[in-house]
């Protein structure tokens, strides 16, 4: 069965609701496409609006600068995620399986499956695992997160904690745990494509690795029901 996705995103990331307009709509999804083939340094409203052929002031009426608009496609992302690892692992009753199929979710291309929407998943997925961090590696970290605009992100890692939880109930410290899942198998993907002499990575399929390594570390570290 074919349904749409669509997810609210906090309104203090843009100056207009890009999900308002089919315009709007184009700015989004572009964005992602340029953002994957350029990389965000190299990415500019200029070269965006040259795309979908309209003006720079056009997508400066939607978004502020571009780590706005990096900020709402990763909002997008993480909301993503959380209904993911809720809609799959609902079905699932074995906390431990639970954990395992939460590790497949981070580590693998997203599911194309799993609703409709214009947005080019793999080159999402690619732009979370090498772009995500400049949206909170930032000086105005502090001042940007009195909006709560990083929400999705922590939801996701609340979610996450709970199944930690439900599998190791001794455990300290869930949700350092959480976060360290998600930011290790973003790294441990970037590094094994570009710099795999920082992992331990072979000519086997990077996925694969990057998902053994987390199971690993995960299950090393929790005592919980088999």
């Amino acid at each position: 069965m074919d349904y749409s996705l669509s997810f609210k995103v906090n309104d203090k990331i843009y100056l207009r609701d890009p999900d308002s307009t089919e315009l709007g709509k184009q700015i989004v999804k572009h964005s992602i496409d340029l953002i994957f083939q350029l990389g965000f340094e190299h990415f500019t409203f200029k070269k965006l609006a040259l795309e979908i052929n309209t003006t720079e002031a056009t997508v400066y009426r939607y978004f502020e600068n571009k780590h706005r608009l990096l900020l709402y496609i990763l909002n997008w992302y993480w909301s993503y995620m959380e209904y993911l690892v809720v809609f799959q692992l609902e079905p699932v009753l074995n906390p431990k399986s639970k954990l395992e199929k939460l590790v497949e979710l981070l580590t693998r291309e997203l599911p194309e499956s799993a609703g409709q929407t214009d947005y080019n998943k793999n080159y999402l997925h690619q732009i979370v695992i090498a772009e995500s961090s400049k949206v909170y590696l930032v000086k105005e970290v502090k001042e940007i997160n009195q909006h709560e605009v990083f929400k999705p992100y922590k939801d996701l890692c609340e979610r996450i904690s709970r199944l930690i939880q439900a599998y190791d109930a001794q455990y300290l410290y869930p949700h350092s745990l959480s976060s360290t899942l998600i930011e290790t198998s973003h790294s441990q993907l970037f590094f094994s494509m570009y710099l795999p002499k920082l992992t331990d990575c072979g000519p086997d399929n990077k996925q694969v690795f990057v998902e053994k390594y987390i199971k690993d570390l995960l299950f090393t570290l929790l005592k919980g029901k088999h």
